[in-house]
């Protein structure tokens, strides 16, 4: 097995009396997505910030590509490629000099940024918005100009944090297919997001965040598997709540309400699908168990003010 590029041992973060990150360890492998998946206020926008020498950990080590950090902070991120929550272009740049200028940060030359510039730039659909300035470009055109950007210095691992919040199903999409190309060639990838279709369908592995604590870890497939029922029955509709109250729970391993909505999980759902054709007048979606199934049952499902 080839050694991890990136190694995060038994890391703790305190704000006074709160611990936002608790005993936290996980390794990346070369050409792996590990995706970070949690509540608000889980840490993991705090655990990004350390693994980048922005915020000191109170314990614990990072180190990458046999590098430690914060020692040898300066060399680590030579090789990281970040694209944060936030948009941190330049507005007063256009897309190309926005190229330029952050490749400099490198000590890249200007001739070698400009020979990229191009690819960067087609690999991110905005060729024809190499001299439009970020304020003319839509949510998706800027968060793929970010990530242009992070690739100018050709990183092996790429840091990303919620990379495609605030994007429409398009954008979004076609995120995730640049993201697809960049692990076809080789390079790692950090992911947090709030999307589990997004953690599903990038990631090879994953962390649940809970309290600043991994909680879980695997694969997203295992995962499911291991923590959750085959199927889900979803009901709702004018009596819904009821059924929660009659014989049909019994036909469920487990039953939860959110909202106006009866959530049975069941390892064979056909006795419960034929109990519910009694009942017409209500909706039911049949599916399987997927990883926001496994979120809310590891995390709960009330909601939490950020943290």
């Amino acid at each position: 097995m080839a050694a991890p590029l990136f190694e995060v041992h038994r890391l703790v973060k305190r704000y006074g009396d709160s611990t936002v990150v608790n005993d936290l360890s996980f390794a990346i492998a070369p050409g792996e997505c590990l995706g970070v998946i949690g509540p608000n206020g889980a840490g993991k926008t705090t655990t990004i910030r350390m693994c980048l020498g922005l915020t000191a950990p109170d314990g614990g080590s990072i180190s990458a590509f046999g590098l430690s950090m914060p020692r040898d902070d300066r060399a680590i991120k030579a090789r990281l490629g970040v694209v944060a929550q936030m948009d941190t272009l330049d507005p007063d740049f256009t897309c190309a000099e926005n190229l330029l200028v952050y490749g400099r940060y490198f000590g890249l030359k200007d001739a070698d940024i400009r020979a990229r510039t191009p690819q960067l730039l087609e690999f991110a659909s905005l060729t024809s918005k190499a001299d439009s300035r970020p304020g003319e470009l839509s949510g998706g055109m800027k968060r793929r100009l970010s990530l242009a950007r992070a690739l100018v210095n050709d990183p092996k691992l790429l840091l990303l944090d919620e990379p495609t919040t605030g994007l429409d199903p398009q954008a979004r999409h076609l995120m995730w297919e640049r993201l697809q190309t960049l692990l076809q060639q080789g390079k790692s990838i950090l992911l947090t997001t709030h999307f589990m279709d997004e953690a599903e369908r990038l990631c090879s592995r994953l962390l649940v965040l809970d309290h600043g604590r991994c909680i879980a870890q695997g694969s997203p497939r295992d995962l499911i598997a291991q923590y959750l029922e085959r199927e889900v029955v979803e009901v709702y509709g004018q009596g819904a709540l009821a059924l929660a109250e009659t014989p049909l729970r019994s036909l469920a391993e487990r039953v939860e309400i959110s909202g106006e909505t009866v959530f049975f999980y069941t390892d064979d759902s056909h006795a419960l699908l034929q109990g519910l054709s009694a009942h017409p007048q209500l909706r039911t979606l049949h599916r399987p168990a997927n990883l926001e199934d496994l979120f809310l049952k590891l995390t709960g499902r009330q909601i939490r003010d950020d943290a």
